[in-house]
């Protein structure tokens, strides 16, 4: 039900945002470049770990006190935004990745990943 993360297709994007490309109308037109699985690994996590540091300094400063681990798994799953909004059609796959081969798929596979990221999120906050 979960597709992987294509982090080569990540790669390609990112490529395509330093050329100052940020659309394709289809994702056949992404070039394969060189290190697109480093570029696509690097891309992925360090918007992940940019999305850590905006939860816990705008809990800090909107809310104040201890982090909530139940709001730190909401705001994980509403990362998926990011995904359906701005990375899918990024990709030229269109919002919600309708244009995706993979049909329900393409949307509902982020959700799942993005919980997964609120989980560990919702973790560190309860450990911290």
């Amino acid at each position: 039900m979960i597709l992987k993360i294509d982090v080569g297709m990540i790669g390609r994007m990112s490529a395509g945002w330093a050329r100052g490309r940020f659309r394709y109308r289809h994702p056949g037109e992404m070039e394969p470049v060189a290190n697109e699985l480093l570029y696509g690994y690097i891309t992925h996590y360090a918007i992940g770990v940019g999305f850590a540091v905006i939860y816990m300094l705008g809990w800090d400063l909107l809310v104040g006190g201890p982090a909530s681990p139940v709001w730190a798994l909401v705001y994980g799953f509403a990362t998926t935004v990011a995904s359906l909004f701005f990375v899918y059609p990024s990709m030229g796959l269109g919002v919600f990745g309708r244009r995706s081969p993979e049909g329900i798929k393409a949307p509902l596979s982020p959700l799942a990943n993005h919980l997964f990221f609120g989980v560990g999120m919702a973790v560190a906050v309860a450990l911290a």
